[in-house]
């Protein structure tokens, strides 16, 4: 059965190492026959949750008027959803942090998705993913429903593009192939 797959790449740098484990995810995805669309955040314009509540009081529209509100659209549309990004201080960077706060809007609704997350390091060590891991899998708890499927640990990858030489680009399309 061919499944809607939404993959959230938080990588800063276009051709970053995390943002290529998500071509390779999705290039796994689309052969096995399923739809594959991908966000690239430093294409979009998303601002930061300032907390006003607006979107409690007007049926989950957001008071910011950016491209979160498409990206919204299209995590009620995905069965499956990619979170990736590189690890900055042991944490998600602040393009993925950002969209995660910006789900406030609608969160309660974002319901029985499955998650794979996708995480590269300049670390060989996994265990400094740990945090980020952690992160993901706190918002994806929240959200009613939700399944982890699987895990990328791009270690080892510092300079954009030396991902290409790791095990984690043929995990990342397997895992995609899997979906």
């Amino acid at each position: 059965m061919s499944k809607n797959i939404l993959v959230l790449s938080g990588s800063p740098r276009k051709g970053g190492n995390s943002d290529l484990l998500c071509d390779e995810f999705a290039r796994g995805a689309a052969e096995a026959g399923n739809t594959v669309e991908k966000v690239f955040f430093r294409e979009k314009k998303i601002g930061y949750c300032t907390a006003c509540y607006y979107c409690r009081d007007h049926a989950g529209v957001c008071a910011i008027k950016d491209d979160m509100s498409k990206i919204l659209e299209q995590m009620h549309g995905a069965d499956c959803i990619v979170l990736a990004s590189p690890v900055y201080f042991y944490s998600i960077d602040a393009q993925m942090k950002t969209v995660i706060d910006r789900t406030l809007a609608q969160w309660t609704k974002l319901k029985d998705k499955e998650f794979y997350y996708i995480m590269t390091c300049a670390d060989e060590d996994k265990a400094a993913m740990d945090v980020t891991l952690e992160c993901f899998r706190g918002f994806a708890v929240c959200l009613g429903g939700s399944r982890e499927k699987g895990v990328v640990y791009g270690t080892g990858t510092y300079e954009a593009g030396s991902v290409k030489t790791k095990k984690a680009m043929q995990e990342a399309y397997e895992m995609g192939k899997g979906v």
